[in-house]
């Protein structure tokens, strides 16, 4: 449960806020209340679990509690409309205090991570890791990922979604990592071996019931778990339309 909202992080254009718990740790709190409400939290989860078992290094993640007093106090009426909105179950990332942010013109990996980063990016289709913002953190001399918000945004049309689990991604041309992106190939074969079906429906099974029913989607929760698990299994079964796209895409700048 949240126990102290500290300051917001004016950064993310959804007003995230650090907070304390009552585990006495700091979190990045993730609001439902905020402009795309549960989707975003649905989308953040997906993407960051799905990021983990790929491998990369992710902060952990807890839900987060907040109930109708909270934040009654807080003398920002933005901050407080957004906490009045956001009561019940809400997402939490852990801080990571001292982090600097990854610099794309400065901060450079291997060929091999970068390539695993565009190809996990693809596939959750995440239009938000680029040089201008890249969501990536250097926290004691290693690379983290965070904000996998942005991931899935054909839920909040969800008019087509197999279509869309086919499609090849146009938006990797603006990735970060995109240039030192040399082994695609090679990280499409390995992705396999670390993201599986099982793996996929655990991560799907164990979304919050409560931001399902909240979403605002015309789809039972039951529906709504079906839908992802699909897209993201037909999308990892034909993996190959974004690999080769990404692929050209990097021959057009390098």
């Amino acid at each position: 449960m949240m126990t102290l909202y500290m300051e917001p992080l004016r950064e993310g254009g959804s007003l995230p806020g650090l907070v304390e718990a009552s585990d006495d740790f700091r979190y990045v709190a993730k609001f439902r209340g905020a402009g795309h409400g549960t989707k975003a939290l649905i989308a953040e989860y997906i993407g960051s679990e799905i990021a983990r078992a790929a491998g990369f290094r992710v902060p952990e993640l807890v839900l987060l509690d907040l109930d109708a007093d909270f934040g009654r106090t807080e003398g920002d009426e933005e901050i407080q409309d957004l906490l009045r909105g956001s009561e019940g179950l809400n997402l939490g990332v852990h801080y990571l205090s001292g982090a600097l942010t990854w610099d794309a013109a400065a901060n450079h990996t291997d060929a091999a991570t970068a390539s695993r980063l565009v190809w996990l990016d693809a596939f959750l289709t995440n239009i938000d890791r680029t040089a201008r913002n890249t969501n990536m953190l250097l926290w004691h001399g290693e690379l983290w990922l965070i904000d996998q918000g942005a991931s899935l945004f054909f839920h909040h049309a969800w008019s087509d979604p197999e279509r869309a689990a086919l499609s090849p991604f146009p938006y990797v041309k603006d990735h970060a990592m995109l240039a030192d992106a040399s082994a695609l190939a090679q990280a499409d074969e390995e992705m396999h071996r670390r993201i599986t079906p099982e793996i996929i429906d655990a991560i799907v099974d164990a979304i919050p019931e409560d931001w399902l029913e909240a979403s605002g989607t015309p789809a039972t929760p039951t529906e709504q778990r079906d839908v992802y698990r699909n897209f993201l299994k037909t999308r990892l079964s034909n993996s190959r339309i974004f690999t080769d796209h990404a692929i050209a895409a990097r021959q057009n700048i390098v």
